[in-house]
């Protein structure tokens, strides 16, 4: 957002008006029409009118709670940045690689991975989930380093009977420690278009966004004991494969395998990150890229607002309200704002 006035400090009268403000598309008409009109200093006099007082007040409010949200991502074809894993004959491609879908049927599930390894940064994929019956399948979209003691952030999308809504499991795995699911159904039918699947992380969060809305957030709390993926650059993967005896209900719905074969699509394939050795434990450009600055170490009042909506309308699980498996509150919980 940004809204830019030039006046006439002798008259003061406006003459010139700059601005768009994403989330108040009627304010950006506005400002066309005071843009276009000879007219506006006759209509709403100078600036010390009460007009200007409460339209400048309000756009001063809005820009304090106007989000940040990462880059727009942009699109690249498959090979670009990934290549098949494993099961090849289960991948096709369409649009010159600009598309692909992943097949699974009762013999295989099929995957794929990023060509390098990075360091913090923002991913991104926009997937058409299998549509239907997709009970018993798992659609994973995460980020893994290659160690014991691995770092992970896992999007699952497991699927459900036909006409039950899918539910959306993420977890942060830090030093090999996991244990931090949360699920939530998605505000739409992810199996009719494409949506947008991203993370950012960089030193100080790391959030999952669903079409830009933050539907997860898990800070850097080191300083409370908790570690945090800094120093082991992670390759992104991606698979479809058949998961019936734990992600459908527990594993009490199976896989109807006269439905498959089940198909999930993809598009977008955007990597935006430091890519680093396997070896490495810092990002050579650590500090200088746009992920790191302010406005991207925390969310804003707004991106609050959007995932307490989440947390309220759409979460049927959170680790940190768990107290059967969990009798003592994870350090990281209050931070994040899950309790």
């Amino acid at each position: 957002m940004y809204c830019h006035f030039n006046y006439n400090t002798r008259t003061t009268t406006i003459i010139e008006i700059k601005g768009y403000i994403k989330p108040y598309p009627w304010l950006n008409f506005l400002i066309l029409q005071l843009k276009s009109s000879h007219y506006f200093p006759r209509l709403f006099g100078s600036m010390s009118s009460p007009f200007w007082i409460l339209l400048l007040g309000f756009l001063f409010m809005a820009s304090g709670t106007l989000a940040t949200p990462p880059r727009r991502p942009i699109a690249v074809p498959f090979g670009r940045n990934y290549l098949p894993t494993w099961a090849f004959d289960h991948i096709k491609y369409y649009n010159g690689g600009s598309e692909i879908e992943l097949y699974l049927d009762k013999y295989t599930g099929t995957g794929f991975q990023s060509k390098g390894s990075y360091l913090f940064g923002h991913f991104n994929m926009q997937i058409k989930l299998v549509p239907g019956d997709s009970a018993g399948t798992v659609t994973a979209f995460y980020l893994s380093s290659q160690n014991s003691e691995h770092d992970e952030i896992d999007f699952e999308f497991l699927g459900n009977r036909t006409g039950q809504p899918y539910i959306l499991q993420t977890n942060v795995f830090t030093g090999g420690k996991g244990d931090r699911e949360q699920r939530i159904y998605l505000w739409f039918d992810p199996t009719t278009a494409y949506h947008s699947y991203s993370v950012l992380w960089n030193s100080y969060q790391i959030v999952f966004f669903v079409d830009d809305v933050p539907i997860r957030v898990f800070k850097n709390c080191k300083d409370l004991g908790v570690r945090f993926p800094f120093n082991q650059p992670m390759k992104i993967y991606s698979s479809l494969w058949n998961a019936d005896d734990w992600a459908t209900r527990g594993g009490l719905e199976k896989t109807d395998w006269s439905k498959a074969p089940f198909i999930a699509s993809y598009k977008g394939f955007h990597i935006d990150g430091c890519e680093s050795s396997v070896e490495a434990k810092f990002c050579a450009t650590q500090g200088k890229r746009w992920w790191d600055q302010k406005e991207f170490q925390d969310l804003d009042s707004y991106q609050w607002r959007r995932l307490a909506w989440v947390r309220n309308k759409f979460t049927i699980y959170n680790y940190c309200s768990d107290r059967v498996r969990f009798p003592t509150i994870h350090p990281e919980c209050k931070r994040d704002r899950d309790i």
